[in-house]
């Protein structure tokens, strides 16, 4: 169930409801296209995230690849332009290598404020007026 769909109660950032961040590829801790979290979701992938090309370099070079395909998980491998729901925790370490991706901050599940500040999601945020 997405949050969004039969009265899920997760919320994003900004207070309204959690919305999709992307089902091509399907994302999310639950594999539902949001970043709904548990307390079963120890990386709390709770950022919607636009990819570049910087990040997934960033992120391969700190162990975690992202950009190539593992079949065997039924991982497709993501690309630049990917919407993915990603770590707080990476994506506040990329924030202060200067490697953030653009953040989605309707899709972006509340829960991460516990790991980043509101405003630097906000500076990041490609869903701001």
């Amino acid at each position: 169930m997405k949050p969004d769909d039969t009265g899920g109660s997760q919320r994003n950032v900004l207070g309204g409801l959690l919305g999709s961040c992307s089902e091509r590829p399907m994302t999310g801790f639950f594999r539902d296209g949001c970043c709904s979290t548990s307390d079963e979701d120890l990386g709390s992938h709770t950022i919607c995230v636009v990819l570049t090309a910087e990040f997934l370099d960033f992120s391969k070079a700190r162990g975690n690849d992202l950009s190539t395909p593992r079949p065997e998980f039924g991982f497709p491998g993501l690309q630049t332009g990917d919407r993915w729901c990603l770590c707080a925790a990476r994506w506040r370490e990329a924030l202060h290598a200067g490697k953030a991706p653009r953040v989605v901050l309707s899709s972006t599940n509340e829960a991460c404020l516990l790991i980043v500040t509101l405003d630097d999601l906000k500076r990041h945020a490609i869903d701001l007026n």
